[in-house]
């Protein structure tokens, strides 16, 4: 792992305890992204869906794979105070099993985050990603003082959009983009700081705060 006078995202770790198998979120794990990139080549969506809004995901298993690992170095390497992205590797009881991000642009003015996820085929139906958004939207909200999250998803990825809804996002306008060379209809989402403190959510342990707090105030 990387020290945290290097890297102040290096320590961090977000735990959510369950009894079939904690979810953990946690950076700095080069074994982990290695693991992740294995579970991309294995496949992150059905062949005729494509949640993403950048096709990356078309290409042979080989190729998916570095693509992934590419992508994870790639925020580790770029991030500013003003502008960063945060991507974890997720576990559940253990077993890599996708990615979460958190990513900011401007954030010590406008202190609103987004967010991204994917988790491999294999592990998709257990309410995952519900719990690893709430751990990153925890991050945000009580850890980092973001006053807005914003997410999107296309009309047909329920699944993502049912996350959102789920967690008391509210829709934020739709957007018309090209995807497969076809225009696709995206709905944009938005969740406030007050909205998030206005209900009970589970439990999230946070470890190794303090660096990342320090450097983006």
């Amino acid at each position: 792992m990387l020290p945290t006078d290097l890297h102040p995202f290096a320590a961090l770790r977000l735990t959510v305890p369950r009894p079939d198998g904690d979810v953990e979120l946690r950076t700095g794990d080069l074994e982990g992204v290695v693991e992740l990139s294995r579970v991309a080549a294995r496949g992150v969506h059905a062949a005729d869906a494509m949640p993403f809004a950048f096709p990356w995901s078309d290409c042979d298993p080989d190729e998916r794979a570095r693509r992934t690992l590419r992508w994870q170095l790639g925020g580790w390497a770029s991030w500013t105070p003003e502008d960063w992205r945060i991507d974890f590797v997720v576990r559940r009881a253990g077993a890599v099993v996708g990615t979460q991000s958190l990513e900011a642009r401007h954030f010590r003015l406008l202190r609103e985050v987004t967010t991204g996820s994917w988790l491999g085929l294999e592990h998709q139906g257990r309410g995952t990603g519900t719990l690893m958004r709430t751990a990153v939207l925890h991050l945000a909200f009580v850890g980092l003082a973001a006053v807005r999250a914003r997410s999107d998803a296309f009309l047909d990825n329920p699944a993502s959009l049912g996350v959102s809804r789920r967690l008391g996002y509210t829709d934020d306008g739709q957007r018309t983009v090209v995807r497969r060379d076809a225009p696709v209809v995206g709905q944009r989402l938005r969740l406030e700081a007050a909205d998030w403190g206005a209900r009970a959510r589970p439990a999230v342990q946070v470890e190794g705060l303090e660096p990342a707090r320090a450097a983006l105030a």
